[in-house]
């Protein structure tokens, strides 16, 4: 291979010691177990890892939205109670139930699906508590609790949970919140008048379990808390990612200096311009051009121009003391005044959840303890 065909290595750090501690902190808060929802790759943050890191730190079981985002936790020899609530009527339940994954149920057609395809199957029936997408109807839910205790009598399923999901957890006094909580107890009688008694009830994710005791049960699903995010900002938790990149070149410039496509940015006097080898295909969100920042010898420059596929530019200032080679740290917890993915969120207009799970697989990856 040719050494001019060698990307320079733009690396992302994952500090699995924040993950636990995070768990720690969100356990304290909670009477009840804690699930460790490793979806989308832990968050971008690599699921076996994170799931390892949030056992350590006391979560109890573990979370993903398909059966396929569960295979890899049992093939690195997680063997805690797994549940995947997000698959097609059609999935491989079976293969589910051969790997000990319970599953999720929103409906009649997945219940049905289940009990044909993958008689003894765990199930958590979901009930649309406000968000107007998972779980079932209000209206269908008393019938879909009949037909589960119908299964379970036929011995084809065993009916574990009830689950919900609050739509606006980050903002606690928000009256869909209350109304939501007040569906979910409504749903549990009804599932009792109809026979079933499951042993799990899990309303609350992260926010909710820190901002709103009323919303906890006997357990409640932490994703985004694993790797630091709060939306609810009530509690301080650890940022477990940092990316860094080389610089790749650095140049002088005069005033009047264009930089990148369509020159939306202009030099204003003369500076020097450092290159970085991370762009919008490696996850940096090109909204943030003309606004992020990064972290370069010991203070923040400002990116220049449109943030490219495969590269950003900075501007380091006329007297920087940087070289070719120097590391840039394009966003970190923030300890030291380097950006983090929340203020990377706010420049991109998004949030934190998408700037994590939207880096790319093809930046190195460094794990920590």
């Amino acid at each position: 291979m040719s050494l001019l065909a060698v990307r320079p290595q733009a690396t992302l750090h994952v500090d699995l010691g924040a993950v636990t501690d995070n768990v720690r902190t969100i356990k304290a808060r909670t009477a009840g177990e804690v699930m460790a929802v490793v979806k989308a790759d832990g968050f971008g943050h690599g699921q076996v890892d994170v799931a390892r890191a949030a056992l350590a730190g006391g979560a109890t079981r573990l979370g993903v939205t398909s059966i396929d985002e569960a295979r890899p936790l049992r093939a690195a020899g997680l063997t805690q109670r797994v549940l995947s609530w997000l698959n097609p009527v059609d999935a491989d339940f079976a293969g589910a139930v051969a790997l000990d994954i319970e599953l999720g149920v929103p409906g009649i057609e997945h219940l049905q699906a289940v009990a044909g395809t993958a008689p003894g199957a765990r199930i958590h029936l979901q009930l649309d508590t406000g968000m107007g997408r998972d779980g079932a109807e209000p209206a269908a839910w008393d019938a879909l609790c009949r037909a589960a205790r119908r299964a379970e009598l036929d011995g084809l399923v065993r009916v574990a949970g009830v689950m919900g999901h609050l739509p606006c957890a980050d903002r606690p006094g928000h009256r869909a919140n209350a109304a939501g909580r007040d569906r979910f107890a409504w749903g549990l009688r009804t599932a009792r008048a109809a026979g079933l008694r499951p042993a799990d009830h899990h309303l609350a994710a992260t926010a909710a379990t820190l901002s709103d005791p009323r919303s906890h049960h006997t357990m409640s699903r932490i994703g985004a808390g694993l790797v630091g995010i709060d939306e609810s900002q009530t509690v301080h938790l650890r940022p477990a990612l940092t990316l860094t990149a080389p610089l790749v070149t650095v140049r002088n410039v005069p005033a009047g200096t264009g930089v990148g496509y369509g020159h939306t940015w202009t030099a204003p006097r003369a500076t020097r311009l450092g290159l970085i080898p991370v762009g919008y295909a490696d996850g940096l969100p090109r909204l943030a051009s003309g606004r992020a920042e990064v972290w370069v010898a010991g203070a923040r420059r400002p990116v220049a121009g449109r943030i490219s596929m495969d590269m950003t530019v900075v501007d380091l200032g006329r007297d920087a003391p940087v070289a070719i080679g120097d590391a840039v740290t394009v966003f970190g917890p923030g300890l030291h005044g380097e950006p983090t993915t929340a203020q990377w969120a706010r420049w991109a207009e998004t949030l934190e959840h998408e700037i994590v799970t939207g880096l790319s697989a093809r930046l190195h990856r460094r794990s920590a303890p």
